[in-house]
């Protein structure tokens, strides 16, 4: 199947509901394998101690807080360019998501933070950006609710999205342009990561955990989406075929 034939909401229905059991058993292989790697493999930070081990779960939520705007920037252009029947359905299943890796990002960093800048908060660059992404989940999260029509508030969402969507290099390269509190990237980098292999691989293996399951999560929240339109769509026949019937009765 090409992946121009998801755009019929009726398939891609059809290709979820085969794809997500596979994704399931997936992400439970990789969460275990990623947790064993993590509490029984990995050492402790001779500085950090055991603290390091918040690591495994602030930084794959860190990343995938951006990813998943990072997908619905793409969803909105093909909203406002390609038109495509799914795009909007995908950021607005997306962004929910997204807000709450962010949130768990930023509450993870700061226990994380406490012991090492003895902080749990400071209006650090890639902090404060990271909490302008927060905000900005909750703005969209708002706009779609507040705009019955959901074309319409697809596309309004999709305009502000994109304009969101400056602060990702922001947040990406702010430990970079700015004197910063926060350390500077250990894993993306042109040079390759700075991390020992004992550390860095039991952090792939969690970041693919994550990564998995925010693809299952995503799926059935677009697959709850598609079907919350057919049924506003059936009502508002239903409507439209109550009223038609009721005008002549009243001209009588």
């Amino acid at each position: 199947m090409a992946i121009i034939d998801l755009a019929n909401p009726t398939r891609f229905l059809t290709f979820s509901g085969r794809l997500l059991p596979w994704l399931v058993g997936a992400c439970v292989v990789a969460f275990a394998v990623g947790l064993y790697l993590t509490f029984f493999v990995a050492p402790d930070d001779y500085q950090q101690g055991a603290t390091i081990k918040i690591m495994y779960l602030h930084v794959p939520a860190a990343w995938l807080a951006m990813m998943c705007y990072s997908i619905m920037a793409v969803s909105s252009l093909g909203t406002l360019i390609w038109k495509h029947p799914l795009a909007d359905v995908s950021a607005k299943a997306a962004a929910p998501i997204g807000a709450a890796f962010t949130l768990i990002s930023l509450i993870t960093g700061s226990l994380w933070g406490k012991p090492m800048w003895g902080t749990y908060w400071v209006w650090d660059a890639r902090l404060t950006s990271v909490l302008v992404l927060f905000i900005m989940y909750l703005g969209l999260i708002a706009l779609w609710r507040t705009i019955e029509d959901p074309i319409r508030a697809g596309k309004a969402a999709a305009v502000l999205t994109l304009v969101g969507a400056i602060n990702l290099p922001i947040i990406k390269f702010s430990v970079d342009w700015w004197n910063t509190l926060h350390q500077p990237a250990s894993v993306i980098r042109l040079d390759g990561p700075t991390i020992h292999a004992s550390i860095l691989w039991p952090l792939l293996v969690m970041a693919g955990a994550f990564t998995l399951l925010f693809l299952i999560l995503h799926l059935m929240a677009m697959r709850n989406e598609v079907l919350r339109r057919r049924l506003r769509t059936l009502q508002l026949q239903a409507a439209s075929a109550r009223v038609g019937v009721a005008t002549p009765q009243a001209a009588e």
